[in-house]
């Protein structure tokens, strides 16, 4: 004799952990199918029971009603469970990302590829959130170029500078190569600014190879003192002013210069955007002189590409870079790449240095991606490289027709 289980119908949906809704959406289904009684209570089977527990156990993993229902009244299908674990793992898998981007907002991990990803695709947006968290101008900035996680920040700038303070050069280049692009002006400079100065070789230069009044720029307070010093012992300082400013947010009124000098620092706020905001600072035909690590090939090595999309993911050709620049409103003079001596004078000693403190600094984040740096520079230079472009400002009236012209081509 079949069994008949006979529920009230308000009590058992707590019993399920179902609405009332719910079990009558599942009877209109056809999943459910229980009677109704004249005293308002419904009759169902046990095996509907029984079932309405499969159903929920069917539904635990992931699938339909619709599913769960071919489910339970036929055999499963083997494709059907293997989509939806593969939603599943996905699924998994978008919650483990936002499990470790929150513990590592939290310190509890690394924050460097949340950095690098978002800097990539919202630059601008990326700056002001550092800003919101408590970075000043500086800071942000740096963070961005160097450390690229706000929770390893402090420490890992203090091991770069620790690495940095006793260098000479804090770049690749040479007195040659600044003096070969300084003849490449067309005229010759009166008013100067020298962009990220560091400790001032470019200025420096500046000061010895012409009459310009300079202004030496950087926000690192130590290399300017150490400028200063050198300006005065080589009698210089009256002619060169120095001043500690982010690049990206100078305090010169437009058109107060006729020339720009930023030798390996436009980088730091993006090429692209030194481009567009040191424009208004230059005279009618003042020109612009900059340096940046650029690619060298069109077939570079594995190794290479890796390194410097994680380092510097805005590397360019020099034909890129060159597009850039004549959009941003200026005649490229000339370019030519750095010697190989401007490489070996920058980082051998920066090797000597890195191994001279592997001892002292050996859990250091800092010191581990200079080690890599050096190591890449040995075994790849000459698929990349630094790049010097002499640029002057195109006329108004150029400007004007070349983005006339690129507006109809859209």
């Amino acid at each position: 004799m079949e069994f008949y289980l006979c529920i009230a119908f308000l009590n058992w949906p707590k019993k399920v952990g179902l609405s009332r809704s719910t079990l009558l959406y599942y009877e209109k289904q056809g999943v459910l199918h229980g009677t109704r009684q004249t005293n308002g209570y419904r009759l169902y089977l046990d095996k509907d029971v029984q079932r309405l527990y499969l159903l929920q156990q069917l539904q635990a993993g992931g699938l339909t009603l619709k599913e769960c229902k071919a489910c339970l009244g036929s055999k499963v299908e083997r494709a059907v469970l293997k989509k939806r674990l593969q939603q599943l793992d996905e699924d998994i898998a978008q919650k483990q990302q936002a499990r470790d981007l929150l513990a590592a907002l939290l310190g509890e991990g690394l924050l460097r590829p949340w950095h690098q990803q978002t800097d990539k695709l919202a630059p601008d947006a990326h700056l002001d959130w550092l800003k919101q968290q408590g970075f000043n101008e500086k800071q942000a900035l740096h963070l961005n170029w160097l450390s690229k996680d706000m929770n390893e920040h402090d420490q890992y700038v203090a091991d770069f500078m620790t690495v940095y303070q006793p260098l000479e050069r804090w770049g690749p280049g040479t007195e040659e190569d600044s003096l070969k692009a300084l003849q490449l002006l067309p005229t010759t400079p009166t008013k100067a600014v020298d962009i990220g100065c560091g400790k001032g070789f470019s200025t420096t230069l500046l000061a010895q190879h012409t009459q310009a009044r300079v202004i030496a720029v950087d926000n690192e307070l130590n290399a300017l003192s150490q400028l200063a010093q050198r300006l005065t012992e080589q009698g210089l300082a009256e002619r060169v002013t120095t001043q500690c400013a982010s690049m990206a947010e100078l305090p010169f009124a437009p058109k107060s210069f006729d020339l720009i000098w930023a030798e390996g620092s436009a980088y730091i706020m993006g090429v692209k955007n030194a481009l567009t905001q040191w424009r208004p600072l230059l005279q009618n035909r003042g020109c612009l002189v900059l340096s940046d690590l650029v690619w060298l090939t069109n077939t570079s090595s594995q190794a290479a590409l890796d390194f410097w999309r994680q380092e510097y993911p805005d590397i360019q050709t020099v034909a890129t870079r060159i597009s850039q620049m004549e959009k941003a409103g200026y005649v490229v003079l000339s370019h030519f790449t750095l010697s190989e001596q401007a490489w070996l004078d920058y980082y051998l000693p920066l090797k000597a240095r890195v191994a001279a403190l592997q001892n002292s600094l050996p859990n250091s984040a800092a010191l581990q991606d200079l080690a890599r740096e050096v190591a890449l520079y040995e075994q790849y230079l000459g698929e990349f490289g630094y790049e010097m472009f002499v640029l002057q400002v195109m006329e108004d009236q150029a400007l004007d027709e070349l983005s006339r012209i690129d507006q109809e081509l859209g």
